[in-house]
């Protein structure tokens, strides 16, 4: 009963983040499952319409018939993602789930990303892999997609969160990717199959990167782009934000020289990342 209570209500159109998170954490205190769209409504402080009487239980055991998934009740669902302001409720996914168990290194940057920044990720993953870290980042055009595929040729294991169902391939230039990871690695979404992409699924998308991971790694990122939305969800969560600087001559590195001037950790080589994470683990330390 928790369980199709969370599938549903994740599933549900017409409720926001906030709101659900609001209804899920009233359930919880009152161990309390069972509720009609009018209960629903009012506990999501909304006069909008919903679906919520739309799902009925043939359409959720059809869901669970087609789709692995983990609920923010199960002990498989990832503790550090939990302590997000809106988590998902329900993860969708392809994939070795326990890999979400290891240690994650979420890498983000510019999709129209230059020869520079496809050869600072080739200096710095190997040395990333070697330390055992699983590379989360979103499956899209540019940096994304490379640290994704210098993962797997540095054999290593690497995580993709998607803005879609995990039956659609966004954008279709990653779909053989996002194939051959939904085989051998993981691919994560909050969306049912059939979710097509939507501008506002990208920023949620992001929250999920930057929740799962112990830090963000950025290269090449502009001002105003996607990746340092990334990075500040992870400055509010508490989370290590590094940044490899660029060039000042084409702006692809404006934002990263903006996150260094605030104060997140410029790199320069992987070194600079496992001094920080040996600082942080000695400080820890009773």
């Amino acid at each position: 009963m928790k369980n199709n209570f969370l599938l549903r209500l994740s599933m549900t159109k017409g409720i926001g983040a906030v709101a659900k998170q609001r209804i899920y954490q009233f359930a919880k205190r009152h161990q309390w499952w069972q509720f009609d769209s009018l209960e629903i409504r009012l506990l999501a402080q909304t006069t909008r319409k919903n679906d919520w009487n739309d799902w009925s239980e043939e359409r959720l055991c059809e869901i669970q018939q087609t789709h692995h998934y983990v609920t923010i009740e199960d002990s498989t669902y990832p503790e550090q993602l939990r302590h997000v302001p809106t988590p998902p409720l329900v993860l969708f996914y392809k994939g070795e789930l326990a890999f979400l168990e290891r240690k994650m290194l979420a890498v983000v940057g510019a999709r129209d990303a230059s020869q520079y920044g496809y050869s600072v990720l080739q200096e710095l993953m190997p040395e990333l892999i070697k330390r055992n870290f699983v590379i989360v980042s979103g499956l899209a055009r540019g940096i994304d997609s490379f640290a994704h595929q210098f993962a797997i040729s540095n054999q290593g294991k690497t995580i993709g969160i998607v803005g879609t169902g995990l039956d659609i391939c966004y954008p279709k230039g990653s779909g053989n990717l996002q194939i051959e990871m939904s085989k051998h690695h993981l691919v994560v979404s909050e969306y049912p199959n059939g979710t097509t992409p939507a501008k506002f699924h990208f920023p949620m998308r992001n929250r999920i990167i930057a929740g799962l991971s112990s830090g963000v790694l950025v290269i090449e990122a502009k001002k105003r782009s996607g990746s340092l939305i990334t990075a500040q969800q992870a400055l509010d969560y508490g989370k290590e934000v590094f940044v490899v600087p660029g060039s000042i001559l084409d702006g692809r590195s404006s934002g990263c020289h903006q996150l260094i001037q605030d104060g997140a950790v410029c790199v320069e080589k992987a070194q600079d990342i496992f001094d920080c994470y040996d600082l942080l683990n000695k400080f820890a330390k009773p």
